[in-house]
């Protein structure tokens, strides 16, 4: 058991130290960006961070890309700006719960490295744009990378980690 363990844990380390494609961390967790400053403000990318305790799902929020912009001009088109100004949340990320539903045209962001989900709780057909901030962006599925991984990950590290019942560990391996 000891010695499952320790490989487990080996792998892990060589598996990390192998890994090196990888954009920067912000400088901090979180701070969403205000527009007003004062002396004691926080500066994070050239912005005032508002209290984290403060923050609200609208921060990483915008709506209005279903509506056009006046295209009467020498170019016939528009663009619409949508950046830390319009959605503050963009300044950097936090480790914490935030939830909007979005109809037609809206926007919200999920800061870099942040667990997130979607869920269309519409009765139709959903469309996702998403807009990523690496030169070499992938998706991974936790369930599937954790529980789904090859080699498996031996089920009594996830069990004290999820603090699950091996059982379940099991089933959901055998699933992914």
């Amino acid at each position: 058991m000891m010695r499952a363990y320790l490989v487990t844990v080996a792998l892990c380390a060589l598996a990390f130290s192998l890994a090196s494609a990888s954009d920067p961390s912000p400088l901090q967790d979180f701070c969403v960006a205000l527009k007003d400053s004062s002396d004691s403000a926080v500066f994070v990318n050239g912005k005032v961070c508002k209290d984290p305790k403060l923050a609200k799902a609208d921060d990483f929020y915008f709506g209005g890309l279903n509506i056009a912009g006046n295209t009467e001009n020498l170019q016939g088109s528009n663009v619409t700006t949508v950046n830390v100004d319009q959605i503050p949340g963009l300044n950097t990320l936090e480790n914490r719960l935030f939830t909007k539903v979005l109809n037609k045209g809206d926007v919200f962001v999920f800061p870099v490295g942040l667990i997130h989900f979607q869920f269309n709780v519409g009765k139709t057909n959903a469309i996702a744009i998403a807009g990523l901030s690496s030169q070499n962006a992938g998706v991974i599925t936790i369930a599937n990378a954790v529980f789904g991984s090859n080699p498996p990950i031996n089920p009594d590290v996830l069990t004290k980690a999820f603090q699950l019942d091996k059982n379940v560990v099991q089933y959901l391996q055998k699933k992914f």
